[in-house]
């Protein structure tokens, strides 16, 4: 059966990834819809066509983000042998992904939208979600590293030993967005590593 109505004289994944331009340089409440019309050269009606709402896009934008640009750190976690080096290997990537030279310094599951209006409680509330997965898969990375025997269960605790590099990698974010470069954020990471064997004993 045929659709009915004008066809889309646009591509929607295209037009998405220049709506993650557009959120990733002034985040979500400073983005509107106008912007993101402008950027997508489309209508505002049809991004509600498309896409139901900018929450909506919103949420969609942060999955590309997660696929492509928040997904480095989280293989580096994944692929190193041991919880050291995966640890190691993530905040390196972490450092790596938020200077790159032709994108915002920061993250944007931490910095697009940390604080705002009473209206966007369920943007940061989406955004909280993705951290505390951020710090899970942190957390599931140590106790696998416990029970490969690589890692000794730490005094701490294992969810205090996460929660820690969790803290880590947010204020690589805010320092990087801040304006630290790749060298100064390699010496927080060497500082953070240190500190590695004082948590595992």
């Amino acid at each position: 059966m045929a659709t009915r109505g004008r066809p889309r004289t646009f591509d929607p994944d295209i037009a998405l990834g220049q709506a993650l331009d557009v959120f990733w340089e002034r985040g979500y409440e400073g983005t509107s819809l106008s912007d993101l019309a402008a950027a997508m050269g489309i209508k505002s009606a049809s991004i509600y066509a498309c896409f139901g709402s900018k929450e909506n896009l919103f949420r969609q934008v942060m999955a590309r983000y997660g696929a492509t640009a928040g997904e480095p750190p989280r293989r580096a976690l994944r692929e190193q042998p041991t919880a050291r080096g995966a640890v190691h290997a993530m905040l390196r990537a972490t450092a790596d992904q938020i200077t790159q030279p032709d994108r915002p310094h920061y993250c944007m599951l931490i910095l697009a939208a940390p604080t705002g209006a009473v209206e966007n409680h369920a943007v940061r509330e989406f955004l909280a979600d993705g951290r505390h997965g951020q710090y899970a898969e942190i957390r599931e990375r140590l106790s696998r590293g416990v029970k490969d025997g690589d890692l000794t269960a730490p005094d701490v605790g294992v969810d205090a030993m996460a929660r820690y590099y969790a803290t880590i990698v947010q204020g690589l974010s805010i320092q990087a967005r801040d304006g630290a470069t790749r060298a100064e954020l390699e010496t927080v990471i060497t500082c953070a590593m240190a500190a590695w064997e004082a948590l595992a004993s």
